[in-house]
């Protein structure tokens, strides 16, 4: 035989034991004396045992609830530790974050994000994952992530732009080199040096392409990471353009950023999600700690 209880029978069936009392118990959950004697003759009839021996005076638990007693204690902690968890899931306080980034804006500004939000609410975890910008968004439009750090998507795709810093351009160069000194370049310095680009599919190179197109630099070499790019400036083999906060990604201990003008140029960085899919609520409250710690100053 299986007995199928309710939750409010196995409550009722507990208060009256912990008070000894029908009329206490009632009290305590907050029903009337007769609604709670319904309660459990349902139960007993279900179970076609009685749970209490009772008269005008005393209320004793018989054989039978007396097996039934841990096991409904051990339902009804379960349940209200299963919805205690559901309610700090609904306040954004524990469950899942999946983030893809742009490897520069990745480094620059998840790790304190993170760490921010772990401060108050530890039990969140996160998986990050780095990719350049095409492989970036069709993990967002495909559900494989939450959301992401980006340039601004083209605008045929189902995803949804949220500007948040932008980021300026700068010149790479050796320490030993004469630009080092300068306060800031222009762009058509880039005409007098061998120019290292990045490859075709990174989101810098439709920046430094539109941004040297009237002075007609063509590559002297392309580079596959911002880390490699580094390296190749730091050998000798040219000069680049790269967003400030790529820099994060390079070893500096040779090299110096310059700031780049005549124009000014920076490089739009946002929050990308999809149309149409809900978030879970600690991705929600994870992307206002990441929005406050992007417009925070750097101690």
């Amino acid at each position: 035989m299986r007995a199928n209880l309710t939750l409010q029978q196995l409550e009722a069936f507990v208060q009256i034991v912990a008070t000894g009392s029908f009329r206490a118990a009632a009290a305590h959950i907050g029903v009337s004396q007769p609604a709670l004697s319904r309660t459990i003759r349902q139960a007993e009839q279900m179970l076609q045992a009685r749970l209490f021996d009772r008269d005008t005076r005393n209320v004793e638990i018989t054989a039978v609830g007396q097996e039934l007693l841990p096991i409904a204690q051990r339902i009804l902690r379960e349940f209200d530790n299963s919805f205690g968890e559901l309610g700090q899931f609904l306040q954004g306080r524990i469950g899942r974050v999946s983030i893809v980034a742009l490897p520069s804006a990745g480094a620059a500004l998840i790790p304190r994000a993170i760490a921010a939000f772990r401060a108050q609410h530890p039990q969140a975890e996160f998986s990050l994952t780095e990719a350049p910008a095409d492989a970036l968004l069709a993990a967002i439009d495909e559900g494989r992530a939450d959301f992401g750090l980006s340039v601004r998507p083209t605008p045929d795709r189902r995803l949804r732009y949220r500007h948040m810093i932008n980021d300026p351009m700068v010149l790479l160069c050796r320490r030993d080199d004469p630009l080092a000194t300068k306060d800031s370049v222009p762009w058509s310095i880039f005409a007098t040096r061998p120019f290292i680009a990045s490859q075709a599919r990174s989101s810098i190179r439709p920046i430094t392409d539109a941004a040297l197109l009237r002075f007609s630099v063509s590559p002297a070499i392309e580079y596959p990471s911002v880390s490699a790019c580094g390296a190749l400036v730091g050998a000798g083999l040219g000069v680049t353009a790269l967003p400030r906060m790529a820099l994060d990604l390079v070893r500096m201990e040779e090299l110096v950023a310059v700031p780049l003008g005549r124009p000014q140029i920076n490089r739009s960085i946002g929050l990308i999600t999809r149309i149409g899919r809900t978030l879970p609520p600690v991705g929600h409250a994870f992307i206002e700690t990441l929005l406050n710690q992007a417009s925070a100053p750097v101690s």
